[in-house]
């Protein structure tokens, strides 16, 4: 056990105090953590270094990875722990209610989200959960579909690092991917080359001045980019210009949620979108057609990702519709 000073000085440290208050709601892999707390992966390594030094987190190996999670002592208060466990439950619960504590446990139900994405691609519920299916996986499955789909045309449209880009890459003729950030260009477009990727067009520009031609894709993409937009109905009328007739503007977004921190801590404009409220946009924009319904959604999630879409219509289905207003607007 470390002495009293040395022990306030390795917890006078904010980056090991939120460490052990995840740990002590899920055991995590270094990687996990560095998602959720935004700190370098070296940063990582050293602070559950010194934690496990200092006696206060265990180190567990399992199918390849390397898992941390409280000491016994610690859990279980035993071994003269007792004193520093119930002041740590006391720090971990008023951190708890702050912006970043909030930001932590949201970040770590992300985690939990795709454990149990994978965990459910892999087995039943009468399989073990140390027992996994060889050979499944979302990524797969997703890549599958692409072989339905004919060889559209897409707009990603704020496509951040390319992820998304290049899985739509696999089974489209050609994706343009378009960003504000230059910065973030270089980076997918230096993923791109490592995976060989030749069918993508990096553009820069704006959600609400699209950098292409009218009637030029089939399909113009949002994924968990209309929440950055100054203007989203604006953002969604540039989708429906570029698009041809008879294409699809699809989004992937939050819904509405109170989670206020995501607006300095990842620049959201905006804190998701009810469902109505994103049928509306998209029917202003333009679009026929439009559904709205859950993508994903986790008990203790604060967030949930809903799913939109909406086709642009023909000239001449345009036309009779805008007729048929009419008529019954005179009726």
């Amino acid at each position: 056990m470390l002495s009293a000073a040395s022990l306030f000085r390795l917890l006078g440290d904010e980056a090991r105090l939120r460490i052990l208050r995840l740990l002590t709601e899920e055991r995590l892999n270094v990687s996990e953590l560095t998602g959720i707390l935004g700190i370098a992966q070296s940063g990582v390594s050293r602070h559950l270094g010194l934690l496990k030094d200092a006696g206060l987190v265990l180190e567990e190996r399992e199918a390849g990875f390397t898992y941390f999670r409280p000491a016994p002592a610690l859990a279980d208060t035993s071994n003269g722990m007792a004193p520093l466990a119930a002041f740590l439950k006391a720090e971990f619960a008023e951190a708890g209610q702050s912006e970043a504590g909030r930001a932590d446990a949201a970040r770590l139900e992300e985690v939990r989200r795709l454990r149990k994405e994978n965990f459910d691609a892999h087995a039943g519920p009468d399989t073990n959960e140390r027992q996994l299916v060889p050979g499944r996986s979302w990524a797969a499955w997703s890549r599958a579909l692409g072989h339905l789909l004919p060889p559209l045309r897409v707009a990603d449209i704020g496509c951040g690092e390319g992820y998304l880009t290049i899985e739509a890459s696999r089974w489209a003729s050609r994706v343009i991917a378009v960003d504000r950030s230059e910065a973030v260009l270089k980076k997918a477009r230096a993923l791109a080359t490592r995976r060989r990727v030749r069918n993508v067009i990096w553009k820069r520009g704006e959600l609400e001045r699209l950098p292409l031609r009218d009637a030029s894709v089939d399909v113009a993409l949002f994924s968990q980019a209309l929440h950055h937009a100054p203007d989203p109905g604006q953002a969604l009328a540039e989708a429906a210009r570029i698009v041809v007739p008879g294409g699809r503007v699809l989004v992937l977004d939050l819904r509405e949620h109170g989670e206020t921190w995501v607006r300095n801590r990842l620049g959201d404009r905006w804190l998701g979108f009810s469902d109505d409220a994103l049928g509306k946009l998209l029917k202003n924009a333009g679009l026929t057609d439009v559904r709205v319904n859950v993508g994903a959604r986790r008990t203790g999630d604060p967030f949930t990702v809903i799913v939109a879409s909406g086709i642009k219509p023909s000239a001449k289905l345009g036309a009779s519709r805008t007729r048929q207003a009419k008529s019954t607007k005179g009726a």
